[in-house]
């Protein structure tokens, strides 16, 4: 198992430097011409190319090849660009080029072979953690959000896939933790099984962006409002009086940042009762958790053991477990020495 996860942590930071600093390291034309060269279809010919990016040498070295064949190959996965662009949001959302205040509303671009996360980390049952990382073969064009010029929120196919689940799992009267550029709201509004979509949003030119923008073109716009407030303060003392069905939050960047958030929710949980509750990327934050848990376990400290009722060995590749497990955990502890290593 200690190699497994010494492989996990690998991929892990292969693909972290490549999606930070080489998200494209090569030209349509580079990857067409090398997989005539080798006689090869365009996605292991990719695939290939890749491996090489990352400095794995498959022929010399055993390890090497294994993460090519066990972690690097899986995990790339060529995307069709249609699926995408006929989603509901794309075909009847006209996103204008608007600036308010330190946020604009603007489109960016993925190039052919742009690596980008497609979805959660994948947790397979012998302890690999695979990254979803997709590319497409053409350019694709994405609605964004962006705040002093950093992306802060974009409609690509992470945020399809990772909210599929979380929208089906939608019902009554929900409350959404986070605008962005409203897809949330925008696609569980439609839906017959929701009567009420209520937004909650910190930042007023966000919000005025949306509802001058964009709630004007959302066909079910009816169905949805937006309050102006602190998330946090909202769920401890407003939330209980609307009686909620289904509560989502999505108010992080990533899941660096969104666990610390992740876990203060969780533990607010209570003030609404009776509602179900859903976080956007909470597998890949859990997964996140597990390895921050196991590192404190390797060092000894012991003070994380008394909370699992299995072996720690055991009880921590099981998610769901994991999940239930969490009240012991704070935001301070994942902020701390042990989430910063």
């Amino acid at each position: 198992m200690d190699r497994i996860r010494d492989n996990n942590l690998t991929v892990m930071e292969l693909f972290s430097a490549l999606l930070h600093e080489r998200a494209c390291p090569f030209t349509k034309e580079e990857v067409e011409s090398f997989a005539k060269d080798v006689g090869m279809d365009i996605h292991p010919a990719f695939c290939t190319l890749i491996c090489a990016v990352c400095g794995l040498d498959s022929d010399l070295n055993p390890r090497h090849r294994l993460l090519a064949e066990k972690y690097i190959t899986p995990a790339l996965k060529r995307l069709e660009t249609a699926p995408y662009r006929n989603d509901p949001f794309y075909q009847q959302v006209h996103l204008p080029e608007k600036t308010r205040g330190e946020w604009q509303l603007t489109h960016q671009q993925y190039a052919p072979y742009e690596l980008f996360c497609y979805d959660d980390t994948k947790d397979l049952p012998d302890g690999r953690e695979i990254p979803c990382i997709g590319y497409f073969t053409e350019d694709f064009r994405y609605p964004a959000v962006l705040q002093k010029g950093r992306l802060w929120m974009a409609i690509t196919p992470n945020e399809v896939e990772t909210m599929k689940a979380d929208i089906a799992a939608a019902h009554g009267n929900i409350l959404v933790l986070g605008l962005g550029l409203g897809y949330y709201a925008f696609m569980t509004a439609q839906m017959e099984t929701v009567s009420r979509v209520t937004v909650v949003e910190l930042d007023q030119d966000v919000i005025r962006l949306f509802e001058e923008e964009l709630l004007p073109q959302f066909p079910s716009k009816e169905k949805i409002r937006v309050i102006h407030a602190d998330a946090y303060r909202y769920v401890e003392t407003e939330a209980a009086k609307e009686n909620y069905d289904f509560v989502y939050a999505d108010i992080w960047h990533d899941v660096l940042d969104g666990t610390p958030m992740y876990l203060r929710f969780r533990a607010m949980e209570k003030h609404v009762p009776g509602a179900q509750w859903r976080y956007w990327v909470e597998k890949s934050m859990l997964i996140w958790l597990r390895g921050l848990i196991l590192e404190e376990m390797d060092a000894e400290q012991g003070s994380l053991y008394r909370y699992f009722e299995k072996k720690p060995s055991e009880a921590y590749q099981e998610l769901p477990l994991l999940r239930q497990q969490t009240s012991f955990l704070s935001p301070e502890w994942v902020q701390g020495p042990c989430g910063n290593d």
